[in-house]
Parts: C-alpha cells; structure tokens; sequence
C-alpha cells in the first residue's frame, strides 16, 4: 500500500520566504498594509508631542535663584569649583615658574624617558613652535586647564570602569549614562553647567570632564573584562583576596587598555579647549573663538597650531608608554627623579637670568601671511573662476542639487513611512530589539516636538556622511595598498583630526559662505581621518593566505580588492561608516554657527539666550538622531538559542 508523504514547511515555502532578510521586509510590508489606513500621513501630530518648556523653565529659575543661598550650591558645588580653580592656578604658575626652557626640558626629558631621542626632539621642537607663534602663555594657560581636566576625567573614569569591569549589573546601568555623555553635544550640558557653576574655569573643566571620562570608563571595564581567565584563576588559587586579584593581576594586565584610555580622554579633552573657551576657559581655545569671530584665519591658525602640536605630541607619548619600550630599542637611562632635578636646574638658571617669558624677538608675524593667502585664495577661487565657476557656485549647486532635495524627500514622507524605514534597515542588519530601541530613539524626536528640525539636521548627516565615505573609502584603499601613501597621508590625517573645527569653519566660511554647505563641509573634514584610518586597517589585517590564494588562481589587483580584501573585511567598513556618522553628527553643533540651521542653531541659541529649554531639548533630539543612526550602522550579532 502507497505511503502518503506529507511535505515539510521547508519544501513547499517559497525560496524567497527562506531568507530572514526577505522574511523580514515582508512582514514589514504587511505591517505597513494594515496600519497605513489608520494613520494620517504629513508631520508628526500634534497631539503626540509634550512641551517640556515649562518644567525646564521652573528648573532653570530654580537654580538661578538658589544658586547663592542653597545648602547644596554653598557646600558642595562651592567647594567643587574652588578646588577646581585652585587646582589650575597651582599648575599654571608652576609652568610659568618653570619659564619656557623649564617647560620644554621637561617635556623633552618626559618624551625621551617613554621613547627615546627622536620623540623628545619633537616633542621640544613642537613646545618651541608654539612660543615662535606668540602663543607661550595661552598654551600654558591651556596646557594648566588640560591637566587638570584629564586628571579629573581619569579618576572618574577608572571608577566608573572598575564599577562596570567588576559588576555585570552596575555594566547594564552604567553603559546608557556613557552613551549620553559621549553623544550628547557638547554645548547642549554647557548651559547647565553655566547655570550651576557660572561663566568661568570651573565650567570649562568639568564639561570637558563630562565629554572625556566615557573613554576611559569603557576602556578600563574592556581591559578589566578582557583579562586572562587563567592567570586569574591561578592568582585565585593562591588564596588571593578579590582586592589582591584587582591590583596584582586584573589591573596589570588591562594596563595596555588603561594607556589607550588615557590617550583617548587627552585627545578628547583637546578637543573640548574651543568649546570650554565659550563658558571662560581661556587660553588658546578662546583665541581660536575670537579669530572665529572676526574670520581671522591667520589668528585663528596660530591658536589652533598649538592645539594640534599638544595632541600629537601627548598621543605619541602615551601611545608609546603603552606599547611599552623605547624607540630603537635605547635603554631607559633618564629616570623620573634625574628629570625632575634636570627641569628645576635649568627653571632656576632662567629664573636667575630673567628669561622666564618667551623673548618677544624670536616670534614669528604668521597670521599675515595667511591671510593674504587666504584673500588670494577667496578672491580668485569664491567665484569667477573659468568653466569651474568656483567655490561659491559648488556650494549653491550642493545645497541645490543634494542638500535641499534630500530635506524635502524626508519631510514629505509621511512620519510613521519613516519610523517604519527606520525599522526596516535597524532589523535587517539586526535584531528586532536593536530595530525597537532605532523606533524609539525616533518616536522621541516627535515626541519633544523637534520632527521637523531634526529631518533637516539627518538630510546634512545624510549627505556630509555619503561624501565622507566616498572619499574616505577611496583613501583609506589607496592607503592600505600603498606604503608611501600610507606616510603621505599619516600627518594630514593627523592635522585634520588633532585640529579644533573652529579652525577649519573659518577657511570653509571664507571659501564657500555661509550655509549649510560649509557645515557640511567642515563635518566632512573632521570625519574622514576615522574613516580613512579604519578603513585601511581593516584592509591591511586581511587574512594573507587568503590573498596569496587569490594571487595564485591568477586574480588581478583589482579583482583582490574587490572580491577578497573588501568582502573580509566587511566588520572594518561597517565599522567606518558609524564612526563617520557620529563623528558628522558631532559637527551639527558647530554647524549651526555657520548657517547649518536646524537642531544646531537652537543648542546654539539656547546656550547664547539661557533658554534652557530650547537648548536641551535640541541637545536630546541629536542624542536620539545618534543612537537611531548608531542602531541602523552597526550590526548587531544574532544570538544562538541553547542547544540549537
């Protein structure tokens, strides 16, 4: 007797139904289907919005009105800021103590100690620039600002990594407070901070504090987390206290990921020296912002230089205390007792000399001759230019051609078409839990009743970032394949990422006018050496077996490229392209100066008007717009049920 075989799911489903991908967007679609009658299109509705204008408002007034009676501001925060004011006095008038040669032995002794000759050669030729622009007191004033600000930031941030290294619990917690305060723009936690602390060092240091400590938190519960479970287990087998396993196992072996996080918070708190000269941090920062003021590119140069000198030098030193020898293998003859005597001989003998300040017979006129460079340049370049039109004609065909289209596209769609856009690309490179949290960062912005702004900041994100991974991808290729590129475009990159984008919003506003083309630009300029960078690592770390294999069935370069290296390294690219979006994203704020508009403008407005409201809430939405377009770039890995 026949046998009647009942066909399994797998055989009669449609082969397109068998790919999760595809399963996935159908089952949007259907969602889409249902819903789609039940919802009005246009922008978000009014009713799903709620004004925080009013409790802000009450908060604001409350703490100005406080502010000089309250317990909490007379006791606490009082003594926060005077220990933070005396703390940048004492180390600014040692370093003026110490006169320009002390400061620059000293830095020389430091740089030779950690990695020898070469780097201590820089490292006085870079301390010595900076007194050649003029800039020896503003770079000592920011120099005492900075190393208060780091060390602050480092002792928050090793809590909060040993907190989140050592618990699971306390990890979950800590992980979205982090997000907040390394996404959240600088200048939407400036206007608290003003109105708790006032206008002045104490603010400047602990918003740079605020944006720096997340590196070294993450990083320190990355290397406590990261720690061989053998050793551990071997210290552990010793009778080891847990306090013993911390300080003699766990901590030395994360050491090379706590030099990554002090390296990372000194690159980022330099980063904040432009901002926190907005609140009355001083020093070099604040030359950059009156330069900016004036479109002095000359002045604006002479002050960044400094800034970027400082970056590079502090990141070689502690890149190569972290990977733990010398250069050239040289033996570590100079100890930090013998360098300490060697400062104060030569601090004495130019007291004693009279030689403290920086003679003003060796400084250098450089702000004139860039800004006849620079009128040449806008002047020939801005318009007129035969065929090409020039700079001005670019940036009116972009805004034209790609900014205004892409802003009109977004804001015509219906809101719940985009949030269902957004679910879609979240989930396909997702889970659905990654696709949810994208949903709600987005619902958030309609909820804070900013949907239409923040469409017009994500088209400029949109664009800069497509522009940035154009070009990024391209170098970074070129970068990978090239050794000599690869040095080429080392100290470009360099520059370009150590600078303050203060600095380059003026060349960019001189060349291309106001708008939202030059903020889009300069986010460009301040993306690309991520993109660059992550890109040709990733490249240069593919397997080479696998390469050699390709090489040997005959593949051409290109066929290389396209078919082995780009495919593996897939996780790199991925990789770049979210750290070109968030860094884009931390460029909207500095955009709003120059006719960005959009959520910019109103942080901006809110810090210049004490509208706390406009501000934070501006401040939030970009927040959301990160953790949405965080969600949509970076895959997240599907877990595996157990026993499946």
């Amino acid at each position: 007797m026949a046998t009647l075989t009942v066909p399994t799911s797998r055989t009669v489903r449609p082969r397109v139904l068998r790919s999760r991908a595809a399963g996935k967007l159908l089952l949007l679609a259907l969602l889409t289907a249902v819903l789609a009658p039940l919802l009005h299109g246009g922008t978000w509705p009014e009713e799903l919005t709620v004004s925080l204008s009013k409790p802000l408002a009450t908060a604001s007034d409350w703490v100005i009105d406080n502010r000089d009676s309250h317990p909490l501001f007379l006791y606490f925060f009082g003594y926060v800021s005077n220990a933070v004011v005396l703390s940048v006095r004492a180390v600014y008038l040692t370093l003026l103590a110490a006169g320009w040669t002390g400061v620059t032995v000293l830095g020389a002794l430091v740089a030779w100690r950690v990695a020898g000759p070469r780097l201590a050669a820089g490292t006085a030729a870079a301390f010595l620039a900076c007194g050649a622009l003029g800039m020896w007191v503003p770079t000592m004033q920011t120099l005492a600002l900075m190393v208060v600000a780091v060390l602050a930031s480092v002792l928050v941030g090793t809590l909060l990594g040993l907190a989140a290294g050592l618990s699971d619990r306390l990890d979950r917690a800590l992980r979205p407070v982090l997000d907040t305060m390394q996404v959240l723009p600088a200048f939407a936690y400036l206007l608290p901070v003003v109105l708790v602390f006032g206008i002045g060092v104490p603010a400047a240091v602990l918003a740079t504090v605020v944006y720096a400590a997340p590196p070294m938190a993450r990083l320190t519960a990355l290397g406590l987390r990261g720690a061989d479970p053998e050793v551990l287990e071997a210290v552990e087998s010793l009778g080891a206290t847990a306090r013993q396993r911390l300080l003699t196992a766990r901590i030395p072996l994360a050491r090379r990921e706590l030099l990554l996080g002090l390296n990372q918070t000194i690159m980022m708190a330099l980063s904040m020296a432009v901002i926190a000269a907005v609140i009355g941090g001083g020093g070099l920062g604040d030359r950059v912002y009156q330069a900016l003021a004036s479109v002095d590119v000359g002045a604006a140069l002479a002050a960044g230089i400094p800034i970027v000198l400082l970056a590079v030098v502090l990141d070689r030193v502690t890149a190569a205390a972290g990977a733990g020898a010398p250069a050239a293998g040289r033996p570590r003859t100079i100890g930090v007792p013998y360098a300490l005597a060697a400062t104060a001989a030569v601090a004495l003998a130019t007291r004693l000399l009279g030689a403290l300040d920086w003679p003003a017979g060796w400084t250098l006129n450089f702000a004139e001759p860039v800004n006849r460079a620079v009128d040449w340049m806008t002047s020939h370049l801005y318009s007129g230019v035969p065929v090409v039109g020039g700079t001005a004609v670019w940036a009116g065909h972009f805004t034209t051609w790609v900014l205004d289209p892409v802003r009109d596209g977004l804001q015509w769609l219906p809101w719940w078409s985009v949030l269902l856009v957004v679910a879609g690309l979240a989930w396909l490179i997702g889970t659905w839990r990654t696709a949810l949290t994208a949903v709600l960062a987005m619902a958030a912005i309609g909820v804070l009743g900013v949907w239409e702004p923040s469409l017009d900041t994500l088209s400029q994100v949109l664009a800069a970032v497509a522009v940035t991974l154009v070009l990024g991808f391209a170098a970074g290729i070129a970068a990978a394949r090239s050794d000599r590129v690869e040095r080429v475009l080392r100290p470009v990159l360099d520059v370009c990422q150590t600078m303050p984008q203060f600095v380059y919003l003026i060349p960019v506003v001189a060349l291309f006018g106001v708008g939202r083309a030059p903020a889009v630009a300069a986010a460009v300029v301040y993306a690309l050496p991520a993109v660059v960078r992550i890109t040709a690592q990733g490249l240069r770390q593919v397997d080479p077996a696998a390469l050699e294999s390709a090489r040997s069935l005959g593949a051409t370069g290109r066929q290389q490229l396209w078919q082995v290296q780009l495919p593996l390294a897939r996780r790199a690219l991925l990789l770049a392209v979210n750290q070109g979006v968030v860094l884009v994203l931390a460029v909207v704020i500095i955009g709003g100066l120059v006719g960005g508009g959009a959520l910019g403008y109103d942080v901006v407005f809110g810090l210049a008007q004490g509208d706390l409201a406009t501000g934070l809430v501006a401040g939030a939405a970009i927040v959301c717009l990160g953790l949405m377009l965080d969600r949509v770039t970076q895959p997240t890995e599907r877990r595996t049920r157990k026993g499946a």
